[in-house]
């Protein structure tokens, strides 16, 4: 059962660090270009268009949607459901919304050649475009988007971020655990044990995440958890992040059509944060476990 008012959470509600939140702020406020959210189904990109879309919703802008279905209701904006059964698909439904002067368009998913040239097309003359893609990393999106048949200088030209995430669960506050960390476990995060354990290791502030374990200690889910969790030892999930801004730098990898891993390291000199570098911000915070994150991100060479 879909619960339909959970989902309008604000957007320091669903993980986002101070120094994303700053960005993210920035980029849904930018009068055109297309912002892509990846991850694989059940990552939580809906929750974050739709935490995007309730932040800058107002009588001022117009506001249309193509999702398939259209999940959540959201007041005072214009929401359209893809039906194949009558040619109306996410292409058939952007090349209607041009014509309605909006100023932001939010596609469920971009999985096809004619719909990312109509979204590039339409983030190309003045329209802000949020979507989906399915890849493993923010870097992967760009190859995605040429492997459907985009040319690299359009993809270059349209793209203002990309943002891959996964979830993680969180730890039970009533009953998670202090306990200190191998040099292994902290290395394997990509955390200096030298300056962990001096207390030197920069933190991210984030929403709701309570009290930072000690210096020298992390939290870690108790077994057999508490009546609060169910016995989980963990309650509830957040998300982790990895907002790839696109620079000049990128830009020209992307003309050049460099691979992923090219791009990914590209970004990550430029200061951007892993996958697991985010959720080894969320263990330092207390949010979630060390064994969580590294179980989430699997395949991240950060």
């Amino acid at each position: 059962m879909l619960d339909r008012e959970t989902v309008l959470h604000d957007l320091a509600d669903i993980g986002f660090g101070e120094d994303h939140l700053t960005q993210m702020n920035d980029l849904i406020t930018r009068p055109h270009g297309i912002l892509l959210v990846t991850g694989p189904t059940g990552s939580g990109k809906t929750t974050t268009l739709y935490a995007c879309l309730a932040k800058i919703n107002s009588p001022d802008l117009n506001i249309l949607t193509i999702e398939d279905p259209v999940e959540y209701q959201l007041d005072g904006i214009s929401q359209v459901a893809v039906n194949e059964k009558i040619d109306l698909t996410f292409a058939t439904g952007l090349r209607s919304f041009l014509r309605h002067d909006p100023d932001v368009i939010m596609v469920g998913e971009i999985r096809d050649l004619p719909t990312s040239e109509i979204a590039i097309q339409a983030s190309l003359t003045g329209h802000l475009v949020l979507s989906t893609i399915h890849t493993n990393d923010a870097a992967g999106a760009i190859t995605r988007l040429v492997d459907l048949g985009v040319q690299p200088f359009l993809v270059a030209s349209s793209l203002m971020a990309l943002l891959a995430q996964r979830l993680v669960r969180r730890l039970c506050r009533e009953c998670r655990e202090l306990y200190r960390p191998t040099e292994v476990d902290l290395a394997s995060m990509g955390l200096d044990p030298g300056a962990f354990f001096a207390g030197g290791i920069r933190h991210i502030r984030f929403k709701g995440s309570g009290d930072p374990p000690p210096p020298g200690m992390l939290y870690r889910a108790r077994e057999g958890g508490c009546n609060a969790c169910l016995n989980a030892g963990f309650k509830g999930r957040t998300a982790i992040y990895e907002l790839l801004m696109i620079d000049d730098r990128i830009r020209q990898l992307a003309i050049k059509n460099a691979d992923a891993g090219t791009i990914k390291r590209a970004a990550v000199e430029a200061g951007m944060r892993t996958l697991r570098e985010d959720g080894a911000q969320k263990v330092l915070a207390g949010m979630t476990s060390a064994a969580e994150v590294m179980m989430i991100t699997t395949g991240d060479t950060g």
